[in-house]
């Protein structure tokens, strides 16, 4: 197996700042879309037990609750990390909490892509830390903007993905039966066109 692949024991997944009021200044992506691409994450973290790291900024005085697709994987909000920096790598109960996994691979999901996102990834990346971010469950002030932080991440090293490409790198086989079942569900949910074609198949080619 190729080490460039993601498998579920070998990392840790950080959700960063995923929040109502950095959705507010969202244009980089439709918002619909990256709700769904959200789901599909936080979907994946529950069907492979994936250990998972939330972190808000300013929740109760600013940005408010987190996407309602993270809170229904993770309604204990308790056990959120909730800190004041742009960069979550400087709290220092956010970098206890993700470097205590003792992972070698971290996969990033968060808001902003230039700020919230880039600045721990690149951070982390410092430390020796195989960094990937997952390109479309993330968005920022305008397309430019979000492109130009993952140009940026990309000439550090760090590897982009996309939430589907995740998902179905951690499944990898589909006579993985384990987790078969779960996968389609969450495909057919937030999978868009492809989840609509699931159901399609399931419904209407009979074996």
């Amino acid at each position: 197996m190729s080490p460039e692949l993601i498998s579920r024991d070998i990392h840790i997944l950080f959700i960063i700042n995923q929040e109502s009021q950095m959705a507010f200044g969202n244009h980089s992506h439709n918002l619909m879309e990256l709700r769904n691409n959200i789901g599909l994450v936080c979907g994946a973290s529950k069907i492979f037990n994936i250990p998972t790291v939330v972190t808000t900024i300013a929740r109760d005085t600013f940005t408010g609750p987190v996407f309602p697709e993270i809170l229904e994987v993770f309604p204990n909000q308790d056990e959120y990390i909730n800190s004041t920096t742009l960069n979550a790598w400087e709290d220092d109960k956010t970098h206890k909490a993700v470097t205590g996994k003792d992972k070698k691979k971290i996969v990033m999901s968060g808001s902003w892509t230039s700020v919230c996102l880039a600045l721990p990834a690149l951070s982390a990346f410092n430390e020796g830390y195989e960094v990937y971010v997952i390109k479309d469950s993330c968005c920022d002030m305008t397309k430019e903007v979000h492109e130009t932080a993952i140009q940026r991440l990309i000439q550090a090293g760090i590897r982009p993905i996309t939430s589907m490409q995740y998902l179905l790198e951690i499944q990898r086989d589909w006579a993985n039966k384990e987790t078969y079942d779960d996968v389609m569900s969450l495909i057919k949910r937030f999978g868009g066109t492809y989840g609509i074609g699931v159901q399609y198949a399931e419904d209407m080619v009979k074996q």
